[in-house]
């Protein structure tokens, strides 16, 4: 059998194999999953061989049969671990009811869907069979002997390969924003005229925003007011508020950025706040950016309320996203093409008022 990396070893490397913005990454990435791979790869569970693996194989592990890394030992687990009552040294790393996590999350909705493992499809539903295997190219990733570039290049190669282009855009966009922290970042106004922000998370979506959010939400999109970490105010246009009928004051209950639609009869106003750490439209900040509209005698039907993030699977989002205000939206620069809607109007299940 092949050599192995240990169960640490293997976590780790999945976090390279898949980067921010990989889909359910938190799927792919935790000991859980790290757990599954060490397994799959300690039974040689690869497709095209004569070894399958099932959960039982992986709640049943432990640390001194994972020690045990001859060709008998290893094959001897493989085989005897699904035999009823079978006895394995050692204290077991999950308990039985780890069985639907390990088979929903981490395989299916994980390792499968990305094309990681492959599935039998010919068992039932119901049978305790086992059925995963690891694609020989994703198998690969994990050779000891491979390291430094060269494992670069074959993971690279191997997303290039096995990876959709939505998913690889996304974790293209996501490492684009998080390495932000060096130069200025340049942003392009729905107009053509650029203005320079501070380096950051934040001014990535910020960028995002302007350059992407804009053009495919609104139809005739300005920017009335944009600011960035710090408070620094980028761009404010007092002039198109007053035309819009806006009366802005410099208050600290304002968003990190206000556009307007200028399309429809009666222009849209967008309050935008840009979370790369906090500060979401809440309950709270809807309520204060909505006095602050009727303060200025602006028709509070023709306001929308939008929280940008970088990305659903990281952690901002995880961190703010119960504390999101019904009637307000959730947009991602990873995945521009989506809309959340926190709508408060009472449906059916089919979707009828």
């Amino acid at each position: 059998m092949k050599p192995l990396l240990d169960r640490d070893a293997v976590h780790e490397r999945l976090q390279t194999i898949f980067p921010d913005g990989a889909p359910n990454r938190v799927y792919l990435t935790r000991m859980l999953a790290a757990s599954t791979v060490f397994v799959a790869l300690y039974i040689e569970a690869i497709e095209g061989g004569d070894t399958l693996l099932g959960p039982k194989h992986i709640y049943r592990m432990t640390d001194e049969q994972a020690a045990l890394t001859d060709d008998d030992s290893r094959a001897a687990y493989a085989t005897g671990v699904l035999r009823p009552g079978s006895a394995i040294e050692g204290q077991r790393w999950y308990q039985d009811n780890t069985r639907e996590p390990i088979r929903d999350e981490t395989l299916r909705e994980g390792l499968v869907a990305i094309g990681a493992v492959s599935e039998r499809t010919d068992l039932p539903t119901t049978s305790s069979k086992p059925r995963y295997a690891l694609t020989p190219g994703f198998a690969a990733l994990f050779d000891p002997a491979l390291t430094g570039e060269d494992l670069a290049t074959r993971i690279k190669a191997w997303r290039s390969e096995v990876l959709n282009p939505g998913a690889l855009a996304r974790m293209a966009i996501v490492r684009r924003g998080a390495g932000m922290s060096d130069d200025q970042v340049l942003v392009t106004f729905p107009n053509g005229e650029t203005r320079r922000m501070k380096p950051g998370p934040s001014s990535a979506i910020s960028k995002a925003v302007l350059e992407v959010f804009a053009s495919s939400y609104l139809g005739e999109p300005a920017v009335v007011f944009l600011s960035e970490s710090g408070n620094k105010v980028v761009e404010r246009d007092d002039e198109l508020a007053r035309s819009i009928g806006l009366a802005i004051q410099a208050d600290k209950n304002l968003p990190d950025m206000i556009l307007v639609d200028l399309k429809p009869t009666h222009p849209l106003l967008v309050f935008i706040e840009v979370v790369a750490t906090d500060g979401p439209v809440s309950e709270r900040r809807k309520e204060a950016l909505e006095k602050l509209v009727a303060e200025s005698g602006f028709p509070a039907e023709h306001v929308a309320f939008v929280t940008a993030y970088l990305d659903r699977s990281a952690g901002p989002f995880k961190k703010t996203v119960d504390s999101l205000a019904w009637g307000s939206y959730a947009w991602f620069a990873a995945e521009p093409e989506n809309l959340i809607v926190l709508s408060q109007a009472r449906t059916g299940l089919q979707g009828r008022p």
